[in-house]
């Protein structure tokens, strides 16, 4: 009988979100240093939307690139 619990499949699960969530914070650090602008503080304390919604955009993009490279 098979056991439905494989561990092998937990632990690649969880060392690829690790991965991917090193990779998509190393991105949005990336960024950081390449704008001008701090965009935090540009979104958090001058409420600049227009930012922050193509921020998101970015991040949404860099994780489905993230999720289909680890995907296959």
């Amino acid at each position: 009988m098979e056991t439905y619990l494989n561990y092998k499949y937990i632990v690649s699960s969880l060392v690829y979100s690790i991965l991917g969530i090193g990779v998509l914070f190393t991105t949005f650090w990336i960024v950081e240093m390449i704008t001008p602008e701090n965009l935090w503080k540009e979104i958090l304390e001058k409420q600049n939307i227009a930012l922050s919604i193509l921020f998101a955009a970015f991040m949404i993009a860099i994780a489905i690139i993230i999720a289909s490279a680890v995907h296959g």
